[in-house]
């Protein structure tokens, strides 16, 4: 009889130490903080920061739940209306949310060649080189893609203001505030004097600037921003991705076409310094394209009335097209196909793969070009994401960026 009672006896305290953790725990915190209420849009995925033992479900029966393989859920409606979410765990509710669902979002597909130029926010390292038998940036532990941000505490502007502060210190030491690995750091440099002109160096190479042809993603005619590229502009010398001071995205005309081949990646020649029309600012620079905002709208010739944008659950294997400028004839619309889609849970890049099947593109481009980076890719009626990176050995296909991942890029410019 003891024996049986201390067994019930352990077992209740196990089930209520089990009931007090499973209160407490970091899931069912995150469930407490749920909001009853909630917004989104027709076909966009809201993600529920929560998982296992933890399911949602739904009576509508146009609101669909994903599963993940990480810690949420995600959640999407395909009509507008008042939905309802059960949260439950071992078939007990513990959560109700009420889901207004909105109706679908809008955006004018781009498709338009586009100029990028940009000033960083200060100066890129690009090179560290010695002379007179010294380098005082290698002495001072600097090295290539470390950005300078400051002398003494004085933001540096240019190569050219970063050489006009290092001659009016004289020759003396001073202290430079740099950005290496995304951390900002501090280090002394002691200049030394160029035996050929006696002028004072620190023996390294810098750059404040760049510039490149891409394609514009979309225009949001509610908010007038933008996304392009699908990727981030990087420095060509050493990959780093290059923080924003000021830039702008410009008219640009394509000139010049190098088809693409196995193992060496063609590009798009544009032009667009020379005129320098300005049709819009860029606010952010990220791996998922850059994004700011645009002077006057940017209307698609093909698609006048815009597109509604599709979720990741929307998109599928099969043919598809893109939108893309080759020449100055415009916007043209090329198919593909989409050989493989990556359910994603949250943001991030190759997301979809897509094939070249187009035999007027495949003649022009040999498929996926430098330059047509941006592209959108259309599927079902609707902008599904954009091209984003070329396969190196097969010049035929490439990987497209969510444009539900960059829609959350360009709500922040």
């Amino acid at each position: 009889m003891r024996s049986k009672k201390t067994i019930k006896q352990m077992i209740g305290i196990t089930l209520a130490l089990l009931a007090v953790l499973a209160n407490y725990s970091p899931q069912m915190q995150a469930i407490r903080h749920l909001p009853e209420t909630m917004q989104m849009r027709i076909g966009e995925v809201h993600a529920l920061p929560i998982g296992w033992p933890f399911v949602v479900s739904s009576a509508n029966e146009d609101t669909f739940v994903l599963a993940s393989a990480d810690e949420s859920i995600g959640v999407i409606s395909d009509q507008e209306g008042v939905k309802n979410l059960t949260v439950s765990a071992f078939g007990v509710p513990v959560k109700n949310v009420s889901v207004t669902v909105a109706p679908e979002y809008i955006l004018y597909p781009g498709g338009q060649s586009i100029g990028a130029a940009l000033t960083t926010k200060g100066v890129l390292i690009v090179g560290i080189s010695d002379f007179s038998g010294s380098n005082p940036a290698k002495d001072a532990g600097l090295r290539v893609g470390d950005m300078i941000l400051a002398i003494d505490g004085q933001d540096v502007q240019s190569a050219s203001h970063l050489t006009e502060i290092v001659g009016m210190k004289g020759g003396a030491a001073f202290k430079v505030t740099y950005v290496r690995g995304g951390n900002t750091r501090t280090t002394t440099i002691h200049p030394a004097k160029d035996k050929v002109d006696g002028r004072m160096r620190l023996g390294l190479w810098v750059r404040e600037s760049t510039a490149g042809v891409g394609t514009l993603s979309f225009y949001d005619p509610a908010t007038s921003r933008y996304g392009a590229l699908g990727h981030a502009i990087s420095d060509v010398d050493t990959g780093i991705i290059l923080p924003i001071r000021e830039g702008s995205i410009l008219q640009s005309s394509v000139v010049g076409i190098r088809r693409g081949e196995r193992g060496n990646p063609g590009e798009l020649q544009g032009s667009f310094l020379r005129e320098k029309k300005i049709l819009g600012d860029i606010r952010i620079n990220n791996s998922f394209g850059i994004y700011g905002r645009i002077n006057t709208p940017m209307v698609n010739p093909l698609y006048p009335d815009g597109l509604p944008i599709a979720s990741q659950a929307k998109v599928h294997t099969g043919p598809a097209t893109i939108l893309t400028t080759l020449d100055d004839q415009g916007v043209k619309e090329y198919s593909v196909e989409i050989v493989r889609v990556a359910r994603q849970s949250s943001a991030a890049q190759k997301s979809i793969t897509i094939r070249v099947t187009d035999p007027v593109l495949l003649e022009k481009t040999g498929g996926i070009v430098q330059g047509m980076s941006g592209s959108p890719i259309l599927q079902d009626g609707r902008i599904v994401g954009a091209v984003t990176h070329v396969f190196v050995n097969d010049p035929a296909q490439g990987y497209g960026v969510f444009i539900e991942w960059m829609l959350q890029q360009a709500r922040m410019a």
